[in-house]
């Protein structure tokens, strides 16, 4: 959003200030730095981005890793790859193999996707109200408690107030943000936010399952892989693991996973990376830089089924 220069020149800031705050001596040039930034997804941005920090700064470092936040969380995780979900304001998944090769789903932000992402609940919300009193499709639940949280959200009174702000004055993240609302009252048992809830889990296993056949045998020799949750969402991973298991049971899964969550920064990952990419042993434990939240056991399941959007979803619940 603010252009390569730009970016090139906080990194440069944001170098200095470290060392500084680590009482290195200002000239002392870095042998190398890894930079695991939003947005660094496609190769030819990420060498773009360093040609101009070489460039134009010449004497930060000798060596540049320049990945995406996702990878910096996988490899806090694992330092052979792995696939890391994230749920936050949006939501997208990837999977890195130990030999590089890279594949995701979804990431293509809320027009096209974001599917169990705190966007989506909140879009799911409104769209099961508005639905419900056109009449054009009834809600599985009882509207009135999701829509009175909608009308605190966005402090409105009528549907046609909530216009400006789906289009006009649209801003994502304040729009996502009436998913923590509907995770309070889902909390409290409203039958329609613990099933947006739900319908989120649903949606989160669905990209999972996508990418599992690409996962390389060295990643599950443990007899699991794990998969690295980031973002918000995950903070209501109680009410989403009902509709994640039941999405989970329609897929042939041939090994256990376990959803864990990084206890460090992702900075943790980038740091490697960039000790890896000039050979160096940097120590690390990476047992202490996550937690298991939870292990979906594949031998245990049987095979109930799931559809994110349809009836046979309600049915279940």
């Amino acid at each position: 959003m603010v252009g390569i220069p730009e970016v090139a020149r906080r990194i440069a800031d944001m170098v200095e200030r470290a060392k500084e705050e680590a009482g290195i001596n200002p000239e002392t040039r870095l042998t190398s730095l890894g930079l695991s930034l939003s947005g660094c997804e496609q190769e030819a941005t990420n060498k773009e981005l360093e040609k101009d920090i070489r460039i134009t700064f010449p004497d930060i470092a000798d060596s540049y890793v320049v990945c995406s936040d996702t990878l910096g969380s996988v490899f806090t995780a694992s330092p052979i790859g792995g696939m890391v979900v994230i749920s936050g304001t949006g939501s997208n998944a990837l999977l890195r193999n130990p030999d590089g090769t890279t594949y995701t789903c979804g990431g293509w932000g809320h027009f096209m996707g974001d599917e169990g992402s705190a966007f989506y609940i909140a879009h799911q919300a409104m769209k099961y109200v508005f639905d419900d009193m056109d009449s054009l499709k009834k809600s599985p639940y009882p509207i009135e408690r999701v829509w009175d949280l909608i009308k605190q959200h966005f402090n409105v009174e009528t549907r046609l107030d909530l216009l400006p702000h789906c289009y006009a004055n649209f801003d994502k993240p304040f729009y996502a943000g009436l998913c923590k609302r509907i995770s309070h009252a889902a909390e409290e048992g409203d039958k329609l936010s613990k099933h947006l809830l739900s319908e989120a889990g649903c949606c989160i296993a669905n990209s999972i399952s996508a990418l599992l056949p690409k996962v390389q045998n060295e990643l599950i020799k443990t007899g699991y892989l794990s998969v690295v949750c980031v973002g918000s969402v995950w903070h209501s991973w109680h009410l989403l693991k009902e509709g994640f298991e039941l999405a989970m049971d329609k897929y042939d899964v041939p090994f256990d996973i376990k959803l864990v969550t990084i206890t460090k920064s992702m900075a943790y990952g980038a740091c490697y990376l960039a000790a890896d990419a000039i050979n160096y042993k940097l120590p690390r434990n990476y047992l202490d830089n996550f937690d298991v939240m939870y292990h979906y056991r594949t031998k245990e399941r049987n095979g109930n089924g799931c559809n994110c959007n349809g009836n046979d979803f309600v049915a279940i619940l």
